[in-house]
């Protein structure tokens, strides 16, 4: 196996402030918005429908009435391969059982998602963007009049160095974890009877660089448990056990700390006894790729007890979790059982995921580093369809439900092609129909390549909703220069541009949408430089900034006013929206 060369996160730390909390709130900013048109703009009354359906054998569709579907070739030996879109080549693939083939493997029944609404119903934000859609990084709303950001605590974290480089805070994905836990699991993990009583507790849990797992009070920012220590770094987001059990589900970003070095490990915790309990290894030896990181948040599917991790080494992994929760017991545990999804396209050099999968029923979606846009089957691991883009695709999709048909937004990044010696190019943002893989619209916007911190869409877009439901917004890193980005809001029908933003400074942290009690939509996002912007969603003129210490490469989480977040300052952030 050839180990790629890995790319470096955030070698260069921004640094804006150097006190534990900075606090400053300043007027809006002179960025130069350019306003484009918005047809159609809909009222504050414009809300989703939802369905109640969790039942997989009813959710599951049939792959063989997907639009254009065709059956893939089958060699006998448990080798697969399909067309790639755009007549692009083929794709074949294989589903393993540890390191062997299957031959037919489908399953032991249908694993099929329900709405986001329901991926959980436990109050929060359990996953990256919160759910199988991953389309909502905040829960609740919150009551805004002054429209300011205010840093009401701040939490020290630390560091580590690895691979040549420097890692701080909280890093890219880095989302924390908000959870208002059933009161009979708090009574299990052993919180304080004040938090037990208290139906509005929310708890934060954060992995982050330094290798620990912080759990606070999200009021507070006080500790409700002491760190989980694993000793190597956590950079994307973990994910909390959608069912309100007691168990966190978080992999290794960095296997190096200063001298130290460990196996790479996707780790399941224990949140009562505060450890781990099981988990597996990267390094697997029928990987494609022996980086064996995960970046990934986890997806459960509660209905079925299975967990769907891509990662970093090129396999996607199924996991039967056999789990058994005994509240009254103070017990909880898991019994692993694994198929793996192995894939391989003509352009398929690097291997492996770091964006978060994304779920509408059966069908699940992902970008790799090779450019790829891969829909695959959760049920059987066939793969449905496979997508190019043409460069490195790390940003996690969002989903969106039209009439039915499941819609994906998606870009890619500056990477593959500045490697080939190109030093800039386009990012190509886009609308994929998510039942066959073709294109609805695009957008493209040049950027900048940079070795250490790739240019282009690392952030997660975000759908608007509410009087801005006509829009989807997105924040590239790198246009124009090395230095500064783009913040654009794209009519989600047509893909033409409502309002694009010059950002000073870039960012890869990933925007949020707060829905305010007036009704009245409210953006917030964090840049390079440590600013943390309020604007409006409807001109992406800001209402107020704050200045924290050091790059927001993390993607921050809101429950009700409250937001948290990490930076390169090695701190975590509890900040007040007013």
């Amino acid at each position: 196996m050839i180990r790629p060369v890995r790319r470096r996160r955030f070698v260069l730390q921004v640094a804006a402030a150097t006190a534990l909390a900075v606090g400053l709130s300043a007027c809006a900013s002179a960025d130069p918005i350019t306003p484009g048109s918005r047809p159609n703009q809909p009222t504050a009354s414009s809300t989703p429908t939802h369905s109640s359906q969790t039942d997989p054998a009813k959710l599951a569709v049939k792959l063989n009435s997907l639009p254009g579907w065709s059956d893939p070739v089958n060699d006998g030996a448990g080798t697969f391969s399909r067309s790639i879109l755009d007549d692009a080549g083929k794709v074949t693939w294989k589903v393993l059982d540890g390191a062997n083939k299957v031959v037919d493997y489908s399953g032991s029944g249908p694993v099929a998602f329900g709405d986001s609404s329901v991926y959980t119903k436990v109050p929060g934000v359990l996953t990256f963007r919160g759910n199988n859609y991953r389309d909502a990084p905040t829960y609740g709303t919150a009551d805004i009049k002054e429209k300011k950001l205010q840093v009401a605590w701040a939490r020290a974290t630390g560091d580590v160095k690895a691979e040549g480089s420097y890692w701080a805070g909280a890093g890219w994905t880095g989302q924390p974890l908000l959870v208002n836990w059933p009161k009979a699991t708090k009574q299990a993990m052993g919180l304080s009877q004040a938090q037990i009583d208290d139906a509005s507790f929310v708890e934060v849990v954060y992995p982050v660089v330094d290798g620990k797992v912080y759990r606070l009070d999200l009021a507070s920012g006080t500790d409700t448990k002491a760190p989980i220590e694993t000793g190597f770094a956590f950079k994307g987001t973990g994910s909390i056990d959608p069912r309100g059990y007691p168990l966190l589900y978080a992999g290794m970003g960095l296997n190096e700390n200063g001298d130290k070095t460990a196996p790479w490990r996707y780790r399941i915790f224990d949140l009562i006894q505060n450890k781990e309990i099981s988990g597996w290894d990267g390094t697997d030896s029928a990987a494609p790729r022996e980086w064996g990181a995960f970046d990934s948040s986890a997806l459960v599917n509660a209905a079925t007890d299975t967990l769907v991790e891509p990662g970093e080494n090129g396999l996607i992994y199924k996991v039967k979790l056999n789990t058994k929760f005994n509240a009254a017991a103070k017990t909880v545990s898991v019994n692993p059982e694994f198929h793996k999804l192995d894939y391989n396209t003509p352009v398929s050099s690097r291997h492996g995921i770091e964006s978060s999968a994304a779920a509408w029923r059966n069908l699940m979606y992902a970008g790799d580093n090779d450019g790829n846009i891969v829909c695959w089957d959760a049920t059987t691991l066939q793969v449905v369809w496979v997508r190019p883009t043409g460069d490195d695709t790390d940003a996690t999709i969002v989903v969106e439900t039209t009439d039915g048909v499941p819609y994906l937004y998606t870009g890619n990044e500056m990477d593959k092609r500045g490697e080939a010696g190109a030093s800039s190019g386009p990012v190509t943002i886009q609308k994929i129909n998510g039942l066959n893989g073709n294109q609805v619209w695009s957008y493209s916007i040049d950027a900048v390549y940079n070795k250490a911190v790739n240019g282009g869409l690392m952030a997660t877009p975000v759908l608007g909703t509410g009087e801005v439901a006509d829009l989807v917004y997105f924040n590239i890193a790198k246009t124009g220069s090395d230095k500064r980005g783009t913040l654009v809001a794209l009519n989600k029908e047509s893909g033409t541009v409502a309002w694009e933003r010059k950002l000073a400074n870039f960012g890869w942290s990933s925007p949020v949408l707060v829905t305010g009690d007036d009704g009245h939509s409210y953006g917030i996002v964090g840049d390079s430089s440590g600013l943390l912007h309020l604007f409006d969603p409807n001109t992406g003129v800001d209402f107020s900034t704050l200045q924290l210490s050091k790059n927001i490469e993390a993607t921050p989480a809101v429950y009700g006013n409250m937001l948290v977040v990490g930076t390169y300052a090695k701190l975590l952030y509890g900040i007040r929206i007013s």
